[in-house]
């Protein structure tokens, strides 16, 4: 019901957004003589931001013009897509993006930065709304299924980068494949900012989820997909209340960011305003997650701590992190991160006990909070050079 309400809204909002349209090409063309009245600038910087908070923000582009993207593998859920250049880089990487309401679009800056030296993977999940019921349902056992698939498919000497949530899958995979003497398990595991231990300093995410019971999810977070998309009743946690939950976390924050984004566009700074503009359409952009895979993920990792207390099962066969031996493990985090907080990747070291410690490496990256980990100057100046120099020097 819910859902239904919210496109009922977006719908009810039409009149006004065509009126708030037409309004600023009257008040913001050079060529209109309304343009230059006294109070043209307000009205229309008034208009522009009332159509930006109002819009709908659809999957960003990748916009990597340094490579041709194809699809390597197709999956009702995903497409494994590769970022295919003129030359063959020496080193070949998957990146698994996280399945966590943004498109896998926000690691554009990882996957543009290792394009130079790196033969490039990615995961592009697909909106669970988009996805037939027909299809079935989707769980975290399945997206540890995709995973070892996609290793196996890009394998040998692949190095494997996740970040976020897909450490607890990418982890429980590679466990997996040495459990079973796979001889296509990658040459290294980056994780970075990724909840492997959620009992370490939790943050606001992780202590929503121990404080309430497994049912509230399920009762008050999961709705069904309305009749105008094709996975109509598919369970869903909708983008919307994931969005809602996101800028819940630093409201004020995102208060002044469209204030000062209105005060850019009174002043005629073009320059900042567009900066605003690049940063909230891939923010706003959000995809429905399938409520399987959610609720298995909630209770699984954040409430259960399955796996840091050796207790996860996949398909009813135990991750025994212990079993790997021969893949490197590089863990990073943000001093700063509010999401993943201090530790929590770090603890996959204690789980991956048998690989020598001279192929384990930890690294915190100071002053960086959660999206700087993966994205923006500081990837590139401080934490992407501790990954290039790992994935040289384990290969």
């Amino acid at each position: 019901m819910l859902y239904s309400l919210y496109e009922a809204q977006h719908t009810a909002l039409a009149p006004w957004r065509y009126l708030a349209s037409w309004s600023h090409g009257w008040l913001a063309h050079p060529f209109s003589p309304l343009s230059y009245s006294p109070f043209a600038r307000r009205l229309a910087a008034g208009n522009d931001l009332f159509l930006r908070v109002t819009q709908r923000y659809e999957k960003p582009e990748w916009n990597i013009e340094e490579a041709e993207i194809e699809v390597a593998l197709e999956r009702p859920f995903c497409r494994l897509i590769h970022f295919r250049q003129t030359t063959r880089k020496p080193h070949k990487v998957l990146v698994v993006a996280p399945l966590s309401g943004h498109h896998s679009t926000l690691l554009r800056d990882t996957v543009r930065s290792l394009l130079p030296e790196h033969e490039v993977w990615a995961t592009d999940w697909v909106d669970a709304r988009m996805v037939p019921l027909a299809q079935g349902p989707f769980h975290l056992d399945d997206y540890v299924d995709y995973v070892r698939d996609w290793i196996r498919l890009l394998s040998p000497e692949l190095h494997v980068i996740s970040v976020c949530q897909p450490t607890v899958p990418v982890l429980a995979a590679v466990s997996l494949m040495a459990s079973r003497g796979e001889s296509q398990a990658p040459k290294t595991m980056i994780m970075m900012g990724g909840p492997i231990d959620a009992r370490r300093s939790p943050t606001a995410v992780n202590n929503l989820a121990t404080r309430k019971p497994h049912s509230w999810f399920e009762q008050n977070l999961i709705h069904r997909v309305p009749a105008k998309y094709p996975g109509f009743m598919r369970r869903v946690y909708p983008g919307f209340l994931q969005h809602l939950g996101f800028v819940g976390m630093n409201p004020d924050r995102h208060l002044n960011a469209h204030w000062d984004y209105y005060k850019h566009l009174i002043e005629g700074d073009g320059d900042s305003a567009e900066a605003h503009r690049r940063f909230y359409d891939e923010y706003n952009a959000v995809l429905d997650m399938p409520a399987e895979y959610y609720l298995d993920t909630v209770k699984t990792v954040f409430q259960e701590f399955a796996l840091p207390k050796g207790r996860m099962f996949v398909r009813d066969e135990l991750v025994r992190p212990q079993a790997i031996r021969e893949t490197a493990l590089l863990s990073i985090e943000g001093e700063l991160d509010d999401i993943s907080g201090n530790g929590q990747t770090e603890a996959a070291h204690a789980l991956c006990l048998n690989i020598p410690r001279e192929r384990r490496a930890h690294f915190v990256a100071p002053g960086v909070g959660h999206y700087g980990i993966f994205s923006g100057r500081r990837w590139r100046e401080i934490v992407y050079p501790r990954v290039r120099e790992f994935i040289g020097r384990h290969s």
